[in-house]
């Protein structure tokens, strides 16, 4: 496999997702993705939460944009690893999340694999932002 600029492949993820753009997000996924997410589950779209291809995904990401207006993903870390990087995030809800990716030879993710924290992070309030 090519090399990978992850810190590139981050910023081109959070870039794409706050956009709200379900093609320019379907864009940095592979045809032939495996999507790995309890949000799949939770819209009855999967029992198992997965979903095996692009178009699938992209009826989740289409069907899913317009139920949060106010998504939003605060970048947390992102942790590479030697086949890939999990980015771990805030979402909208002030939920972390750890999204687990993997690339293909074209640089296109094959495998994201979703985890949710199980409640609501508080946010700690240093000074007045």
């Amino acid at each position: 496999m090519a090399y990978i600029d992850y810190e590139q492949k981050a910023a081109e993820w959070y870039e794409a997702w706050n956009s709200r753009d379900a093609q320019n997000i379907c864009d940095l996924y592979a045809d032939n993705l495996v999507f790995i997410s309890p949000f799949v589950a939770k819209l009855g779209l999967s029992e198992r939460g997965v979903l095996t291809d692009i178009q699938a995904f992209y009826s989740y990401v289409s069907s899913t944009l317009p139920r949060v207006p106010n998504l939003k993903f605060e970048p947390v870390a992102n942790c590479i690893g030697a086949q890939g990087h999990t980015l771990v995030y805030r979402n909208q809800s002030s939920h972390i999340v750890a999204e687990t990716f993997e690339y293909n030879d074209q640089g296109l993710i094959r495998l994201a694999n979703v985890a949710f924290s199980t409640a609501p992070i508080k946010r700690k309030n240093y000074g007045s932002r």
